[in-house]
């Protein structure tokens, strides 16, 4: 085995990420702008660097949830729209003017406030409406005569597109996703009667492309998990995925200890675990500091010369422990396989969710900082 220079790091594959886009791309079909979404350090595989590829690869917009995340986009160069999708606090306004960024806006307050800066700064502001239509969270409830009011009125403000989120779209044993649609397509019809004409209109995330459901497409998608490799499964009788994407990210760890223990030995914090018969275990430079679920602690697997290795014990903050009994081979300075492919052999983000009883968004994005990405 090679040896690695880092404690625990990833290896993102940039033509990964462009054929994942790709096929995004063909799914969504012609018309159809696609919103990459990016928020999050791009579900942890480093947003700058995925931003760059999208770009090479012919996207035209991004989505980030912070002014924070996108200020970061524009210092690094990335000349793409970028759509804020869920900030707007008081002391980001300036900064959301100054970098050029697309306000989501949720509320009608937040419109009159935007208009305010945008005036002050001697601006005009493109953004795009949020409506909630039934996921409960951000977005506006106001009636349509009072939307076209405060849009009317908003006079360093142009309504750029309308958009909402659908709550259940995986979940084909309820009809709360054709609800959402049909609510949004009305609103949409009634408001744009008049001279309110926006570019875009937009619902569908990765699910609604996966499964083909176009009439929640409008003609601007906006992918996220897709992007990455992953498509949730759905609930129910789901036509089958037209979306055929990999995961573009490799997770691995290096090995600091091997020793030989005897029956009976109590491994990690609280000795959660004890040793049924002689063993020979390795201990990983990697913890839930790194993003290893603690909820891994004796239930986890990683992969250990194209093998399977049990988790030991706890988790712990900068340490884990695995059974390396049928991996005579592993020496201290090699390297596991926490998350990807050893030959045929494979451990995804939607397996390791499973046994920590989460879901791959979160195996994911808490991937941390001081993991080292590596681009391959």
């Amino acid at each position: 085995m090679s040896t690695p220079a880092f404690r625990s790091w990833v290896e993102v594959s940039r033509r990964q990420i462009a054929e994942n886009y790709q096929a995004v791309r063909a799914a969504a079909g012609p018309g159809v702008e696609i919103l990459a979404v990016v928020k999050a350090d791009a579900y942890g595989h480093g947003a700058v660097e995925v931003a760059r590829t999208l770009a090479g690869q012919g996207a035209r917009w991004l989505a980030v949830s912070s002014v924070e995340e996108g200020a970061t986009l524009r210092d690094a160069g990335i000349p793409l729209r970028i759509l804020v999708m869920a900030d707007n606090l008081p002391g980001t306004r300036q900064a959301l003017i100054e970098h050029d960024l697309t306000p989501v806006v949720h509320t009608l307050e937040d419109l009159r406030a935007l208009d305010e800066a945008a005036r002050t700064a001697d601006r005009e502001l493109r953004y795009h409406l949020k409506i909630d239509t039934g996921m409960g969270r951000l977005g506006t409830q106001a009636a349509v005569a009072e939307i076209a009011a405060a849009v009317e009125a908003a006079g360093h403000m142009r309504l750029e597109g309308l958009m909402t989120h659908l709550a259940s779209a995986a979940d084909y044993t309820t009809r709360s996703t054709d609800r959402q649609v049909r609510a949004f397509q009305e609103l949409c019809g009634n408001l744009c009667r008049g001279p309110i004409a926006p570019e875009y209109f937009h619902m569908a995330a990765t699910i609604p492309i996966a499964y083909g459901r176009r009439e929640a497409f409008g003609n601007m998608v906006r992918p996220g998990h897709a992007l990455y490799g992953y498509v949730s499964p759905a609930r129910g009788e789901a036509p089958p995925s037209q979306l055929q994407v990999q995961p573009a990210l490799t997770w691995k760890a290096s090995v600091l200890a091997v020793k030989e223990v005897p029956e009976g030995t109590a491994i990690g914090y609280g000795g959660m675990f004890r040793a049924p018969r002689a063993m020979r275990i390795a201990v990983l430079a990697v913890g839930y500091a790194d993003g290893v679920s603690h909820r891994l602690s004796n239930r986890g697997q990683v992969i250990a010369a194209g093998k399977l290795a049990p988790i030991l014990g706890a988790v712990s903050m900068d340490l884990t422990t695995i059974d390396v009994t049928e991996c005579p081979s592993i020496v201290p300075g090699d390297a596991v396989t926490l998350l990807g492919r050893e030959g045929d052999v494979t451990l995804n983000a939607q397996q390791i969710a499973r046994a920590a009883g989460t879901i791959s968004y979160d195996i994911l994005c808490r991937i941390s900082a001081r993991v080292k990405r590596v681009w391959v």
